[in-house]
């Protein structure tokens, strides 16, 4: 099943495009002025302080962390990570499979190779945004180890997301250097 996913790699894009615009869409839209323009934790990608996190948890307030945990949390973050990975997954299949060195790898092996770049994301991903959506449905559960727990999750989240995009790009380069 993972090796039919290159087979996709375009209407994967589109989705994970469309679902990422729709989730920056809310968040300078809709969410900023919840929260008095301040930015969401998700978009903080070097993390933040727990003096940060806590000025956005108030700044939001009941009202606004209930909107925010429903429209973010249990709607796009449900499923964001997710496509996001199979798409990233479809990625490292299909730019690999251009070079002579990847495609002689076993089925099996090329499956492994892909989803042992993306799995550490998704785990993190999905760690993240219970983290922080713990904070948002129980402001007792804010306190400054809390919330440095969830920007070191956040910034973990982006690094590993980096590993995947570097070897797409890699392997991205190194097939058009191997067409020209």
């Amino acid at each position: 099943m993972v090796l039919r996913l290159s087979r996709h790699v375009g209407a994967l894009c589109f989705l994970s495009a469309a679902v990422f615009i729709a989730m920056t869409g809310m968040e300078f839209f809709y969410f900023r002025q919840l929260s008095g323009g301040l930015a969401s934790l998700d978009m903080r990608y070097f993390g933040f302080t727990p003096d940060e996190g806590m000025a956005w948890l108030t700044a939001l307030g009941r009202r606004g962390s209930e909107i925010i945990l429903v429209w973010h949390y249990l709607t796009f973050d449900l499923l964001f990570p997710a496509l996001l990975s199979l798409t990233l997954v479809s990625l490292i299949l299909a730019t690999g499979r251009r070079l002579k060195n990847f495609r002689v790898l076993p089925a099996q092996m090329q499956a492994i190779f892909a989803l042992v770049l993306v799995l550490p994301y998704t785990l993190a991903d999905y760690a993240q945004n219970i983290a922080v959506a713990r904070l948002l449905s129980d402001f007792l559960y804010a306190n400054p180890d809390s919330l440095s727990f969830a920007s070191a999750l956040i910034v973990t989240k982006f690094a590993l997301l980096a590993v995947p995009v570097i070897v797409i790009a890699a392997f991205w380069l190194a097939g058009q250097r191997r067409q020209n």
